[in-house]
């Protein structure tokens, strides 16, 4: 991997441009928190882009792997459809024109480099497997000229688009391969700057709430908290009538949400603050309860202060909730899902999440599909690698984003940076899938 790590000529300037000590606990309930390093500048290493020619990505032994989908247009979510059918966001978002500080433009210059130079597709691309033998042979335009969209969820007679600056819905009739209509709007979502313009969505079981999930306009507050109004937080909106509320705050970027099968909890994967060193801050997991405040930006996995922040305010480093599961610092989860049986043994009962991966650490983490094991309805175990492999001999062949578990028996992967759609199987499901598609 080529590296554009960051350097000043003043060593003692650049703390944390060191690793952290590789014997620590970055993951489960408790993860080891070691001190603040804050210098001038973070270390990096930036994703040297390649294409995967006949490499693939790794999955465990009895699964296979198969690209459903490429030459797309930045896949970033997907869903799939009651009759099999799967729908895919493809779009890249944000307006962050007033970048703050020097280092804030650098970061920016060489983070870009890691990524997808096509341009985003804004729009929702159908793929379609009409046999049921896992080729996606048909595809299908179901809706353009959206806004960067993201989120999505079906539910009923509709399906949700959580475009960057709005929630919307389309009229769905199963089998329909394009929109009939123009988008609806259903509410407004905040858009100014969006230097975290990924909006993650979920629908509660019945279909009246949905949940979207609204990321900060900076790391640590250095715009001043006025463009911080009504983000960094999920909002609760319903369905019918737009109506929004807070529905839980201090959750710096929750860039995917997912409801947890028969007990009907919301879940979030949650993309945490920069430029406190390399073990600091955990990305986590967890349940986002109604009315809690997990700490962003006045303090960390639960009471811990960042006092970077201006005015401080000691009263909410008290009320900050803790999450549930660590996923290690800086490894950017950007996808979750709940598995199911038919995924089958170790991995019938827990959450699949995508990490994007890592920029502002000189060694790299994340660029992974990992599991996480569920007992009693909570996480409980170390993760378990899923699919591997996107990054290998110096080079990045992907960066993985949504994920999403077929309730057939095979987990979708979005790949914003080879810009395909990756399909995981168990040995043996492609006749499974026929069967039960009725073919």
């Amino acid at each position: 991997m080529t590296k554009y790590v960051v350097a000043i000529a003043v060593s003692s300037l650049l703390l944390g441009s060191c690793e952290a000590d590789t014997n620590v606990t970055r993951y489960g309930a408790d993860p080891d928190l070691p001190q603040q390093q804050r210098g001038l500048l973070p270390s990096m290493t930036i994703a040297d882009p390649a294409g995967w020619g006949d490499r693939r990505p790794v999955v465990p032994s009895g699964f296979t792997i198969t690209a459903i989908a490429t030459d797309l247009k930045i896949p970033r979510q997907t869903i799939v459809l009651p009759n099999g059918d799967i729908l895919v966001a493809e779009g890249k978002g944000g307006d962050d024109a007033s970048v703050m500080r020097p280092k804030d433009m650098l970061a920016g210059f060489l983070k870009k480099k890691g990524t997808s130079s096509v341009k985003g597709g804004d729009r929702l691309t159908l793929l379609r497997d009409a046999d049921g033998d896992g080729k996606y042979e048909a595809r299908a335009i179901f809706a353009d000229n959206l806004n960067a969209p993201y989120g999505l969820a079906q539910v009923g007679g509709f399906i949700y688009v959580a475009n960057q600056d709005a929630l919307v819905r389309f009229r769905y009739e199963d089998g329909q391969t394009r929109a009939s209509g123009p988008p609806v709007v259903v509410a407004a979502l905040p858009a100014a700057i969006n230097h975290h313009w990924t909006k993650a969505l979920a629908a509660s079981p019945d279909g009246r709430l949905l949940y979207v999930g609204i990321g900060s306009n900076s790391n640590i507050g250095e715009r001043g908290m006025a463009v911080e109004e009504e983000r960094a937080m999920v909002w609760q909106i319903d369905a019918e009538t737009g109506a929004s509320k807070r529905f839980a705050t201090g959750l710096r970027n929750p860039t995917a949400l997912a409801i947890q099968p028969g007990s009907g909890q919301l879940w979030a994967v949650v993309n945490e603050r920069d430029e406190l060193g390399p073990d600091l801050v955990p990305d986590y997991l967890t349940s986002v309860r109604q009315g809690a405040f997990y700490g962003w930006p006045y303090a960390y996995w639960g009471a811990n202060a960042d006092r970077r922040v201006q005015p401080f305010k000691e009263e909410m480093v008290r009320q900050t909730v803790k999450p549930d599961y660590s996923l290690g610092s800086h490894t950017a989860p950007l996808g979750l899902s709940f598995s199911s049986a038919s995924m089958g043994g170790q991995f019938g009962n827990g959450v699949f999440v995508g990490m994007h991966g890592s920029w502002n650490r000189e060694v790299p983490v994340g660029y992974k599909v990992v599991f996480v094991p569920f007992s009693g309805g909570r996480p409980n175990g170390d993760p378990v690698d899923f699919v591997t492999g996107f990054q290998n001999d110096g080079k990045t062949f992907g960066r993985p984003v949504g994920v999403t578990v077929d309730p057939r028996g095979a987990l979708i992967v979005a790949d914003d940076l080879s810009n395909i759609i990756w399909r995981i199987t168990p040995a043996g499901q492609g006749a499974q899938r026929r069967s039960a598609l009725g073919s």
